[in-house]
């Protein structure tokens, strides 16, 4: 019998990598869009301005969502740090609604949240029984969290706690930019600890998810630690530029907004994937930089 998986977030980087493996493996895929429909399974919604029909979801071996306005978008200015919210709140709410109306027949939901969940912990190590944190990325993860439990008592919730992703469309982006332009140095202090992970491990991670039916919150994130100043380094000797300019955290919170600054890049944060490894997942690139070579 075939597999089939339902997707919502298929467009963004994560979830067409995502689409991308299933399908490369027989697994049928349906993907939920904005958009008029143009390929084979794909069906319009429009979250939060309209249900999703529980038959879309109805006999699938999972639901996954990914969807929401990207974090990379700067700066946070009043507005947009609303529509960060209001986004993942939007498209979790319609799909876990659906999910609920199915009743003892609900597909597993696996809903995506962010390692932004911890905030800054200096020195601590962080697993998944580690309490939110206080900046505004964190308390938006406990709320994207919240929503997805309402798919209700009969759905396996389990929650992806996604670290920023290596890749040049990913957190390396702006990196690649400053490095080539040969201004790359320091963030902030940079000896914060960054959680990490690469595209393909991801991709994996959440496959691993569906398939080890974990619930709860899952971290994906890289197994070993790595500082911002790390993963700068091994961007620049990739790219074989300097890494030597330091940009000041006051600079960043002026440029970026405080929020972002402090949420996306001054943020200390050492967190492990207890669960995954827990689990047996083993992953393909163990350090930063090793994912940032294979990025690069």
């Amino acid at each position: 019998m075939t597999r089939r998986v339902v997707v919502a977030g298929a467009s963004g980087l994560i979830g067409s990598a995502l689409v991308e493996s299933l399908r490369a493996d027989g697994v049928e895929v349906t993907t939920l869009v904005r958009r008029k429909p143009s390929a084979s399974g794909d069906v319009r919604w429009a979250p939060g301005e309209k249900a999703l029909d529980p038959d879309v979801l109805a006999g699938a071996d999972a639901v996954v969502s990914l969807g929401g306005a990207s974090v990379g978008r700067m700066p946070w200015t009043r507005s947009y740090r609303r529509e960060l919210v209001d986004s993942r709140v939007r498209v979790t709410r319609t799909v876990a609604t659906a999910v609920r109306a199915l009743g003892a027949d609900a597909p597993p939901l696996v809903s995506a949240s962010a390692v932004g969940y911890y905030g800054s912990a200096p020195g601590a190590v962080l697993d998944e029984t580690s309490a939110a944190g206080d900046t505004f990325l964190a308390r938006l993860c406990v709320r994207w969290e919240d929503e997805a439990r309402r798919a209700g008592e009969h759905a396996r919730v389990a929650l992806l706690r996604t670290a920023p992703v290596i890749h040049r469309r990913g957190v390396l982006m702006p990196l690649v930019l400053l490095t080539r332009a040969g201004v790359a140095g320091p963030l902030g202090r940079g000896t914060q600890i960054w959680p990490w992970i690469s595209l393909d491990d991801e991709v994996r991670a959440i496959r691993h998810v569906i398939d080890q039916e974990l619930d709860g919150p899952v971290n994906l994130t890289g197994p070993e630690p790595a500082s911002a100043d790390d993963i700068g380094r091994a961007l620049a000797r990739a790219m074989r530029r300097p890494f030597w300019l330091p940009a000041p955290a006051w600079a960043l919170r002026l440029g970026l907004g405080a929020g972002a600054a402090d949420s996306l890049l001054l943020a200390d944060a050492d967190v492990r994937p207890a669960a995954l490894e827990g689990s047996g997942f083993t992953f393909a690139h163990r350090t930063a930089q090793d994912a940032v070579a294979d990025a690069v």
